[in-house]
């Protein structure tokens, strides 16, 4: 069990995925920090509107209570949050598609003198039609 693990996204419309994603994370920690995407930041690389801050933060608030465990929710606005900061944090969880990220994420954690974190990786969750369920189509 890691004592404190971190996990990112913009988590709009909050479907399995993400929900495993998040499970994993609160299965593996004594806590959780959740790095939610800013409304800026989520402007910036979607193609289309995402929710607000505030309701996506709402929905993933309502899904991870049930964990019972410790948590908070932290806007980011950049690709890497509070992953390449924290000393506290010992564990990034990701799905497949975002591990080159968390690779980043060590490099930089390298470079600061920070310990590198270990990387839970969950497996992408398919649609009907074998692809990558995602909310941004």
């Amino acid at each position: 069990m890691f004592s404190k693990i971190v996990v990112g996204g913009t988590f709009d419309g909050l479907h399995e995925g993400h929900q495993r994603v998040l499970g994993c994370a609160f299965e593996n920690g004594k806590s959780v920090v959740i790095g939610l995407t800013s409304d800026d930041f989520a402007a910036r690389f979607r193609t289309r509107a995402v929710s607000a801050f505030s309701a996506r933060k709402s929905a993933v608030d309502k899904f991870v209570k049930g964990f019972g465990k410790e948590y908070e929710v932290v806007p980011i606005n950049d690709s890497y949050g509070v992953a390449t900061l924290s000393e506290d944090i010992d564990c990034i969880v990701v799905s497949e598609e975002t591990l080159l990220r968390a690779e980043e994420i060590n490099t930089i954690r390298f470079k600061k003198k920070l310990p590198k974190l270990s990387i839970i990786v969950v497996p992408l969750v398919l649609d009907a039609d074998g692809n990558p369920l995602s909310s941004s189509v």
